[in-house]
C-alpha cells in the first residue's frame, strides 16, 4: 500500500464551499431499493464500492449497516513451484493461496431501527460513485454516503442530516481470522494488525470524526454521541509489493502505520472535502463515455431494481432500454472501482463474503481474466487496464522460472515432445506470487499476450508496447520450442503438441483449434510489435515464418461445423460452456465476415448454434459477443437478456444488486466476468473495430433501434467514436483521434477512408462511398 501515489483531499478549511459537483439523483444512473440489504445475503443484496485496491459491500441498514471489506493484495499462498504426482499444480488455499476478506465493519445506530424510520431509499449511484441510504426519523431526513476514495485510499462512511437531528452510535471493527482489535480512546481509533504464514503483513484501522457531540473508542469500536455529522474512516492494507526480486513483499512497510497515517489525514480533511475529492476523481473516468439506448416508460422507471429486472424477464415484456444501459454502466462502474493501480480484478473482483471464495478468486487464464479486461478500452477506461499489464510484467519472472524448471517434468502430459523448452507459459489459474494452480495451460501465454497487445491497439502508446514486449517475445520462444510438424492434405504444417481444449474433450489432442488460433494471433502481434519498436527483426521474421506454416482450423465435412479438434468428430460436449474453437472470431480477428471464406463463417455459425444460447453468465456473454461479430443482432441481444434475467433458486442470472450469479453445486456464487463481458457485447452491437476498420451499428437490435446515442467509445487505432442513430440508421458520427491517423469507417454497405485533421476530430456521417475525408 506504500507504493500508491495520491493527491489526498485538502483539509476541511481549505475545501472551497460547494466543491462537490454531484450529478443530481434525478439525472444520475442509479440502482435503487426500498429496503436494506441482508447481511446473510450480502453478495446478492449488498452494494459495492471500491478504489481499485480497497473494496466493500454495503448493506445500508439504518440501525446496523455491515461493510464487508477486501484488499486486492490480501493473498495467502506462495509461488507454488512444485508439481503433484500427475505433473500438474496443487490448487489449495495454503499452497496456491486465495484472496480473502480484510475485515468487517459494522455501523450501529440503535435508535434507527427499520420499524422507527420511514421513506427509506437505498441507491447505488453510478454517476457519482456512491452508495447512499436516506430515511426519515423524528421529522429529520438522515443521509448516509459510503465510498472508497482513490485519492485518499480509504473507505468513508459519511453520516449527515437535514438539521435538528444527531447521531449516536458506533463503528465496530472485526477481523475475519480471530485478529485482536484494540482501541485508542483519545484518537477515536480501533485497529488490528496480523501476519499470514507466508509472511504477508496486513492491518485495518477505523477512525471517527464528528461535528458537535463527542467521539471516542472502546474495546473493538469507535463511538460517536450527539453528533450533527459523523465521518467514519476505514483504512487498511498489506505490505504486498509487485516485485519478484523481494518475493512480492516490502519488508520495510508496516501496514498499521500506513493505515493510521491515511486515516488521520482523511479525518482531518472532513466529509465535504473527502466527498469532493472522490467525486472529482471518479467522474474524471465515468464521464468519458455516455450511453443512451432509448427511453423507458414511466412505469418502468417507477419500479425498484429487483422488480424491474423481474418485469423485463417476464414473457412478452416490453424492452427496457434504460435498464439495459444501466447494466452497461454497472460494468463501467465495477471497472473503475475494481481496477486502478493495484492488482487486477480476479474472479470476484474486490467483493467477497468469506475467506473461501469460489476458485480462490484467482486469475483464470482460459477466458475469465481476459473477459474482465475487454471492457476497459472500449468504455473509455484505458488506464483501468494498466493493473492487468503491470500484474503480468511483475509475474513474468516467476512464470518463466517455473516453466523452465517444471514444464518438461515427465509427469506432465502437456510437456513438449521435442524435449525443448524456452520462454514462459502458465497454468489455468494464476496467483499473485508468480505462481500457478491446477493444470498447465500452454496456450494461456498466447491469450494473455494477445489481450495485452490489443490494449496497445486501442491506446497506441509505444511505452506500453515496450513494457509488454518481453512477454510477447517469451511466449513466442515457448511456442517455437513447442510446435511440432505434421502433414495435412499433403502439406507440412505446424501444430500444438498434446493439449486440452478448455475445458472438455481429450487431454492429449494435438492441433486444437483454440491453440492454433491464439498462437497465430500471437505471432502476428509479435511481428507488428517488433516492427513498431524496431527490435529483433531477424527473430520477428522467424516467428512470421512459423505463423505462415501453422495449420488453420477446418470445417467438418460431416457436421458442417468448425472443428474444435483435428477431427471430423466432436470429441467433447456439444453444448459446453466454453467457446474455445471460436476464439479466432472473438476476441480474435482472423475469422471475420469481411475476410474469411463463406464456408468458414458457416462452420463457425453452426458450431455456435450447437453450443446453445443459455449457459453460465460469462459463457452467455461470450456467445453474445460471437453473435455480434456475426452481425446476428437478435441472438446477441437475446443472450444479453439471458444474462440479465433474475437469479432464482440458486440459478444462473442477475442478483438484485446486478452481480452475476453462477449456479454451482446446489448454490450460486458471484463471478464478475459476466458483469464486465456482457457490456462489451452491448458495445460490439453498436461499434466494432479491427485494425484499420471501424464499423457502426453492425448488430443493432430492434429494442434499441428507434433512437439512441453513445459518446467516447474506444476503437482500435487510437480513436474514440461519438454516434447517434434514428430508425436503425446512423444519424451522425464523429471520430476523434491524433491528427494524421487514418482508418476506414463502415456503416452497412458504405465505407469511408478517414484521416483525422489538425482539429483532432472529423464528422463521418452519414457514411458514403468516399475515398478520403479530412
Amino acid at each position: 500500500m506504500s507504493d500508491r501515489s495520491r493527491t489526498p483531499s485538502p483539509a476541511a478549511d481549505d475545501s472551497p464551499s460547494g466543491a462537490v459537483s454531484l450529478v443530481p439523483e434525478s439525472e444520475a444512473v442509479t440502482l435503487w431499493y426500498t429496503k436494506p440489504g441482508a447481511e446473510e445475503k450480502v453478495i446478492e443484496e449488498g452494494l459495492p464500492v471500491g478504489n481499485g485496491r480497497l473494496g466493500a459491500l454495503v448493506t445500508g441498514h439504518p440501525s446496523r449497516d455491515v461493510l464487508g471489506l477486501a484488499d486486492a493484495t490480501l493473498w495467502t499462498g506462495h509461488a507454488n513451484a512444485a508439481l503433484q504426482s500427475d505433473g500438474q499444480f496443487p490448487y489449495g488455499t495454503e499452497d496456491f493461496g486465495t484472496l480473502g476478506m480484510l475485515a468487517k465493519a459494522c455501523v450501529d445506530i440503535p435508535a434507527h431501527t427499520t420499524a422507527a424510520v420511514g421513506d427509506y431509499r437505498r441507491t447505488l449511484d453510478m454517476s457519482n460513485g456512491l452508495v447512499t441510504a436516506t430515511y426519515e426519523f423524528g421529522g429529520v431526513t438522515y443521509r448516509r454516503e459510503v465510498f472508497s476514495s482513490h485519492p485518499d485510499d480509504v473507505v468513508v462512511v459519511r453520516l449527515s442530516q437535514s438539521g435538528g437531528g444527531s447521531y449516536t452510535g458506533s463503528l465496530t471493527l472485526a477481523g475475519t481470522r480471530d485478529e485482536k482489535v484494540t482501541a485508542d480512546a483519545g484518537a477515536a481509533e480501533a485497529s488490528f494488525a496480523a501476519t499470514f504464514t507466508n509472511s504477508l503483513r496486513y492491518a485495518t484501522l477505523v477512525k471517527a470524526a464528528g461535528a458537535g457531540g463527542t467521539v471516542s473508542a472502546t474495546g473493538t469500536k469507535v463511538t460517536f454521541s450527539e453528533c450533527a455529522e459523523v465521518v467514519l474512516v476505514v483504512s487498511g492494507g498489506t505490505n504486498y509489493k509487485a516485485d519478484a526480486s523481494v518475493e512480492y513483499k516490502d519488508a520495510d512497510l508496516v501496514p498499521l502505520a500506513v493505515a493510521r497515517d491515511k486515516a488521520a489525514r482523511a479525518a482531518e480533511a472532513g466529509g465535504s472535502a473527502l466527498l469532493a475529492g472522490h467525486v472529482a476523481d471518479f467522474q474524471r473516468l465515468q464521464k468519458r463515455t455516455t450511453v443512451n439506448l432509448g427511453s423507458s416508460s414511466a412505469a418502468q422507471r417507477a419500479m425498484e431494481t429487483p422488480a424491474r429486472l423481474a418485469a423485463r424477464a417476464a414473457p412478452g415484456a416490453s424492452p427496457d432500454p434504460e435498464l439495459e444501459a444501466s447494466y452497461l454502466e454497472f460494468g463501467r462502474y465495477l471497472t473503475i472501482c475494481g481496477s486502478r493501480d493495484s492488482l487486477p480484478a480476479g474472479l470476484q473482483g474486490l467483493w467477497l463474503d468469506s475467506n473461501t471464495p469460489a476458485w480462490m478468486s484467482d486469475y483464470h487464464t482460459d477466458i475469465n481474466v481476459q473477459m474482465n479486461y475487454w471492457l476497459a478500452d472500449r468504455a473509455g477506461l484505458s488506464e483501468c487496464f494498466d493493473a492487468f499489464t503491470d500484474y503480468c510484467v511483475a509475474q513474468l519472472p516467476g512464470w518463466r522460472a517455473t516453466t523452465e524448471a517444471l514444464f518438461q517434468d515427465p509427469r506432465n502430459g502437456f510437456r513438449n515432445t521435442s524435449g525443448k523448452v524456452a520462454g514462459w507459459t502458465l497454468a489455468i489459474s494464476a496467483n499473485v506470487w508468480g505462481g500457478n494452480g491446477w493444470w498447465w495451460h500452454p496456450a494461456g501465454n498466447a491469450w494473455v499476450c494477445n489481450s495485452l497487445y490489443e490494449h496497445y491497439e486501442y491506446t497506441q502508446d509505444p511505452a506500453d508496447l515496450a513494457k509488454i514486449y518481453p512477454l510477447l517475445k517469451g511466449a513466442c520462444e515457448f511456442w517455437e520450442a513447442r510446435l511440432i510438424t505434421t502433414t495435412v492434405a499433403g502439406r507440412e504444417v505446424l501444430v500444438d503438441d498434446h493439449d486440452w481444449s478448455p475445458e472438455h474433450g481429450p487431454r492429449n489432442a494435438r492441433g486444437i483449434t483454440y491453440a492454433q488460433e491464439l498462437v497465430w494471433q500471437l505471432f502476428k502481434n509479435y511481428r507488428e510489435a517488433a516492427a513498431e519498436l524496431g527490435r529483433d527483426a531477424a527473430y520477428a521474421a522467424t516467428v512470421d515464418g512459423l505463423r505462415q506454416k501453422l495449420h488453420l482450423p477446418e470445417v467438418s465435412a460431416g457436421s458442417g461445423r468448425l472443428e474444435e479438434w483435428m477431427s471430423e468428430d466432436n470429441l467433447g460436449e456439444t453444448t459446453h460452456r466454453h467457446l474455445s474453437a471460436h476464439v479466432g472470431l472473438f476476441p480474435g480477428d482472423r475469422v471475420s465476415l469481411q475476410d474469411s471464406p463463406a464456408s468458414l463463417i458457416a462452420g463457425a455459425t453452426k458450431l455456435l448454434e450447437a453450443r446453445g444460447m443459455d449457459s453460465f453468465g460469462w459463457a452467455t456473454a461470450w456467445r453474445s459477443l460471437c453473435w455480434a461479430r456475426l452481425n446476428h443482432a437478435d441472438k446477441a441481444y437475446q443472450c444479453v437478456l439471458t444474462v440479465m434475467k433474475p437469479s432464482v433458486d440458486f440459478g444462473n442470472g442477475t442478483a438484485g444488486n446486478f452481480f452475476d450469479m453462477y449456479s454451482f453445486g446446489g448454490s450460486s456464487v458471484f463471478q464478475i466476468d459476466a458483469n464486465l463481458g456482457t457490456p462489451v457485447a452491448m458495445i460490439e452491437m453498436l461499434v466494432q473495430s479491427r485494425p484499420g476498420r471501424v464499423e457502426l451499428l453492425p448488430a443493432l437490435p430492434d429494442a434499441w433501434a428507434a433512437t439512441g446515442s453513445v459518446t467516447g467509445i474506444g476503437v482500435r487505432g487510437g480513436f474514440t467514436v461519438d454516434m447517434a442513430w434514428q430508425a436503425g440508421q446512423v444519424a451522425t458520427a464523429t471520430l476523434h483521434g491524433t491528427p494524421g491517423r487514418t482508418t476506414t469507417v463502415v456503416s452497412g454497405d458504405r465505407s469511408r477512408r478517414v484521416t483525422i485533421p489538425s482539429s483532432g476530430s472529423v464528422t463521418v456521417s452519414p457514411p458514403a462511398h468516399t475515398t478520403d475525408q479530412r
